[in-house]
């Protein structure tokens, strides 16, 4: 039962907290900094919630601190999307631009973003330094990694570039994506997220695993089998959108159609792996 709970719990908050953010941020721009005030609102209360849940090692308290962490992330890409923490750049590259100064500019969209990550990383692995319950700080740690690797494929470049997921006031992010039917980091990143689900499924699986640690690794198991299906997004013809067109306004799924699905120069975006930039050789939103 631990199971079955943790697979459909982890899968509903995952695909709902997802929808929200895209929700949110296909809005009218004034309407963000009220969005962001009621996610900042939220992201305390998680934190709160994180701090606490860190003392309990119990079955409440796995789902506790996997909610927590996922919250937290999904602050990020939120203030992200919305264009509140980004970088010191806000315009595409040159067309010229190659290399070394074409990865430097990328990095350049996103630099704030990655530092207030950083600092929340440490601040939660403060918080649960020593403490029984370490799935809220696992559950964060994981949503990093994955969105990290899911920026470097769709800067080194794949098939599907969704520009649904992609805010207008983020479109110069698209200079910085490429289109290509497979890149030598792709089969790693699924291999190596793969590899983690399977364990995680072994650990939680196993006879000596109580309910807090079954319930626990269940719920890491079923968020990372998520990271790795949606970077299959990214190659595979699948339409990402199906899973959110409820959240995402008809303006951009008009342009959706209009192009046939392909990503025009200016008008591209990643799937929703990539939530948040293409940036430096994920984003979340969640």
């Amino acid at each position: 039962m631990h199971y079955i709970g943790a697979v459909l719990y982890a899968t509903f908050l995952w695909w709902f907290s997802t929808g929200v953010i895209f929700f949110l941020n296909a809005r009218a721009p004034h309407t963000f900094r009220w969005s962001m005030l009621a996610g900042t609102v939220v992201v305390l209360g998680a934190l709160y919630g994180f701090w606490e849940s860190a003392k309990q090692e119990t079955l409440f308290g796995a789902f506790a601190g996997f909610s927590c962490g996922l919250l937290i992330w999904g602050w990020h890409t939120m203030s992200y999307y919305m264009g509140i923490i980004t970088g010191p750049r806000r315009e595409s590259c040159p067309p010229e631009c190659r290399g070394w100064r074409h990865f430097l500019h990328a990095a350049e969209t996103s630099l704030y973003h990655e530092i207030a990550i950083v600092a929340t990383a440490l601040l939660l692995t403060a918080l649960a330094y020593d403490q029984p319950n370490q799935y809220g700080l696992w559950t964060f740690l994981a949503l990093w990694a994955m969105h990290v690797s899911a920026k470097l494929n769709v800067f080194l470049g794949v098939r599907n570039l969704n520009k649904e997921f992609i805010p207008n006031h983020l479109q110069y992010l698209t200079r910085f994506f490429r289109r290509r039917t497979m890149n030598l980091l792709f089969p790693v990143s699924v291999t190596i997220g793969t590899s983690i689900t399977i364990m995680l499924i072994q650990t939680a699986a196993a006879s000596e695993s109580g309910p807090f640690v079954a319930a626990g690794h269940t719920l890491l198991a079923t968020l990372m089998a998520f990271a790795v299906i949606e970077h299959w997004f990214m190659i595979l013809p699948i339409p990402a959108d199906a899973l959110w067109r409820w959240s995402l306004s008809p303006a951009p799924l008009a342009r959706v159609k209009s192009t046939g699905g392909a990503a025009p120069e200016t008008g591209s975006a990643a799937a929703n792996a990539c939530k948040d930039y293409p940036a430096a050789p994920r984003p979340g939103p969640d």
